[in-house]
């Protein structure tokens, strides 16, 4: 169903979005200076809760039908899957040592860095590779039943950055993304 593919479209736009606001204080990193842990704690907290629990398992669930329907396939659609379980590993451990930090924890600047740019590398690489490769071809070979299974392999919920939520759950972010001027392309998700 072409919805379901625009709102993934939409949501990877999202999603590189806040890549590219993590790579920032990654970058400060580099440069010597402080990054904002809080803002580095949301982005990820928010791809750990929405991308990890809501977006992905829709997407396995996708790939699953996808691979029954072209057995060519079913190797990348078995790395993207194999990276949903590596994404959320390096998130959560980044999380881990973002709030190490937040606690006064010693931690080595290297470690948190080390972490984020591991996180940064395969998401990027995930998203990239699911546009070029996948979606394509769902939107080919998935028809409406198959649509209707993708959306109940996850609880339906509304996205609490980008969607009309009138709670921000991520308020360091929320103003960071009113502040940004909107991207070309960049589109807002609505709900799931």
């Amino acid at each position: 169903m072409t919805s379901q593919i625009a709102q993934w479209h939409a949501e990877h736009g999202n999603f590189s979005l806040l890549l590219s606001i993590l790579d920032e204080q990654v970058a400060r990193f580099r440069d010597g200076e402080s990054p904002d842990y809080n803002l580095m704690l949301e982005v990820v907290s928010y791809l750990r809760e929405f991308g990890d629990c809501f977006h992905h398992p829709r997407e396995d669930a996708a790939f699953k039908i996808l691979a029954a329907r072209d057995p060519q396939m079913q190797m990348p659609i078995n790395r993207l899957l194999q990276e949903h379980r590596v994404v959320a590993a390096a998130g959560e451990e980044l999380i881990s040592r973002l709030n190490q930090v937040l606690n006064d924890v010693p931690v080595l600047r290297t470690t948190v860095e080390a972490a984020a740019a591991l996180y940064l590398a395969y998401y990027r690489h995930h998203i990239a590779t699911e546009e070029r490769q996948i979606l394509p071809r769902a939107r080919l070979l998935l028809n409406p039943e198959d649509w209707d299974a993708v959306a109940r392999a996850a609880p339906s919920r509304q996205d609490p950055l980008f969607g009309n939520t009138a709670t921000r759950p991520y308020p360091r972010l929320a103003e960071l993304m009113a502040e940004r001027p909107s991207v070309p392309g960049q589109q807002e998700s609505v709900g799931s």
